[in-house]
């Protein structure tokens, strides 16, 4: 199953990774990994990461933070490859993006001497900007035709267990995910709360709110740390949030409900 129907497809810059993920993908289709085995080997990657960055070994560093990102849009394709949706693997997904991105905070901030709450700040800044590119993008996934339902608009309750998964480990999940994304997900929806009447996003918007897709955040980090940037990280991050409510502001503008 595809993501999105042709006519929404965007140009994705957070999704760099996808060509080599396919390519993983398509060499496991015939072995015993599974979607659930990739998401813990990106985890694996992101701790090898953070782990160069406390050594300062940042070119190190920056590779496994691009190879997080790659084997991270695996596991996705292995599942659609496989015919083997899960909410286990998006739950699972989701929790393990926001402990490495703590965590990945956490190392910049003891390596850099930058400030803990000025790091705090920047870690709710990427939130944030994750959580917008994430909303839009589910928005646009439900309303494409044909396109990848197993994320919802608003998580409510702890969806059915698909065949093949224990309903116990989702409703768990689940309950994880809204205790770690909750408060991200309503400040947006706040924010934003009628963005879910829009038919469609214009593929141009789609592209420019990329820029706030995980991986291009990650890839961010990664060309910095080399560049011995890494004073500069948090207070970018910092103020890259503002574009979350010029963002917005295009989306209530531009593009009606």
């Amino acid at each position: 199953m595809s993501k999105l129907a042709a006519q929404d497809k965007f140009i994705d810059l957070s999704d760099y990774g996808r060509p080599l993920a396919k390519i993983l993908a398509s060499k496991l289709k015939n072995t015993r990994f599974t979607p659930i085995h990739i998401t813990f080997l990106f985890g694996i990657s992101g701790v090898i990461g953070i782990y160069c960055i406390l050594q300062n070994h940042y070119f190190s560093a920056a590779f496994f933070i691009i190879l997080k990102s790659i084997i991270d849009a695996a596991d996705g394709e292995l599942a659609r490859i496989k015919n083997t949706p899960s909410y286990t693997g998006r739950y699972l997904d989701s929790v393990f993006d926001i402990i490495l991105n703590f965590l990945i905070f956490m190392a910049i901030c003891y390596v850099s001497k930058t400030t803990f709450g000025m790091t705090i700040l920047a870690f709710i800044g990427i939130q944030l900007q994750g959580t917008l590119y994430n909303y839009y993008y589910v928005i646009l996934r439900n309303k494409s035709v044909g396109g990848d339902k197993t994320s919802q608009i608003f998580e409510n309750k702890s969806p059915r267990a698909l065949p093949g998964e224990s309903q116990k480990w989702v409703d768990i999940l689940f309950l994880i995910y809204t205790v770690v994304y909750g408060a991200f997900d309503k400040i947006i929806h706040t924010l934003d709360k009628d963005a879910y009447k829009v038919k469609t996003f214009p593929n141009w918007f789609m592209t420019f709110l990329s820029v706030y897709g995980l991986g291009f955040q990650l890839l961010i980090i990664a060309v910095m740390l080399p560049l011995h940037y890494i004073e500069f990280i948090v207070p970018f991050f910092i103020a890259y949030t503002i574009f979350v409510f010029i963002l917005i502001g295009i989306r209530k503008t531009l593009i009606k409900a």
